[in-house]
């Protein structure tokens, strides 16, 4: 999928970056596919504001994308590439020989037309599904369990994809995209390439009201505030606060570590991504 720029016949065109979705099927998604969803603008059961800047946006319906791949040994054939408006992948259609239908993430390479097959006796080629002990070393694979059966978790965003290092016992070597070598059991299921559209990074969206189409409400900086309204606020003339960031809330924003200590997952974590 290419990039195009624009003539900068007004402030928004100056500075976009779009893609051109060449390589999308034009249509409408499959309505059984997708479902509504009520936008929650940041805000919790109770109707309290629980994350800031959002609200607004324009209306989209989620699509039901199949991350389990479970029709094991059931040929399918791509028949669309569409455009997904809550994710940065693309979504390829995929219609069985039985007659269902089901949407996947577009790995790069995948084309209209292709088969492609999941289950322990598919081969290892672009857009099929194996579990990790089936998988070649050194491969690039996406949409990977961490939990047999549960649905591929890792490496699902446009560009993504984690490379299998080795295989020792029950537990396969993953290096995943934040640089973090991970062991993952091998009967865990990973589909077999990277996630497709890689121009995504490049886009620039131009002007303020595209971000609010998006559903993303502006943001004030807290130097910009008061020292009443915020505790990096305030300030004879023009200046950047001085202390370490905070939140609006005087917790430090930047550097402390959020994972926790005595997490269940950090024996399976080789080498952290810092």
């Amino acid at each position: 999928m290419a990039l195009k720029t624009f003539s900068p016949r007004t402030a928004g065109l100056r500075g976009r970056v779009a893609q051109t979705f060449d390589d999308l099927t034009p249509g409408r998604p499959v309505r059984s596919l997708t479902e509504s969803h009520k936008a929650g603008s940041g805000r919790n059961n109770v109707g309290r504001i629980t994350v800031r800047h959002r609200g607004g946006g324009v209306k989209r319906r989620l699509r039901t994308v199949d991350f389990r791949r479970d029709k094991s040994g059931i040929p399918a054939r791509v028949v669309a590439i569409s455009y997904d408006p809550n994710r940065s992948a693309n979504l390829a259609l995929l219609n069985y020989v039985d007659g269902e239908k089901r949407y996947i993430l577009a790995p790069q390479g995948l084309i209209v037309g292709a088969l492609v097959l999941s289950g322990t006796d598919a081969e290892p080629s672009v857009g099929n599904a194996l579990p990790l002990e089936k998988i070649p070393l050194g491969l690039f694979i996406h949409n990977i369990e961490l939990v047999p059966g549960q649905g591929g978790v890792l490496a699902r965003s446009a560009g993504n994809s984690c490379q299998i290092m080795s295989r020792e016992g029950e537990f396969a070597t993953l290096r995943l995209p934040s640089g973090e070598v991970r062991r993952v059991n091998i009967h865990c299921q990973a589909t077999i390439g990277q996630v497709g559209n890689l121009d995504w990074s490049s886009v620039k969206l131009g002007k303020a009201g595209r971000k609010r189409w998006m559903g993303v409400r502006p943001t004030v900086r807290g130097v910009a505030m008061n020292p009443v309204d915020h505790p990096m606020g305030g300030g004879e003339g023009r200046t950047s606060g001085g202390g370490h960031p905070r939140s609006p809330w005087g917790q430090l924003a930047k550097g402390g570590k959020t994972r926790k200590r005595r997490s269940p997952s950090s024996k399976f974590i080789v080498k952290r991504r810092k």
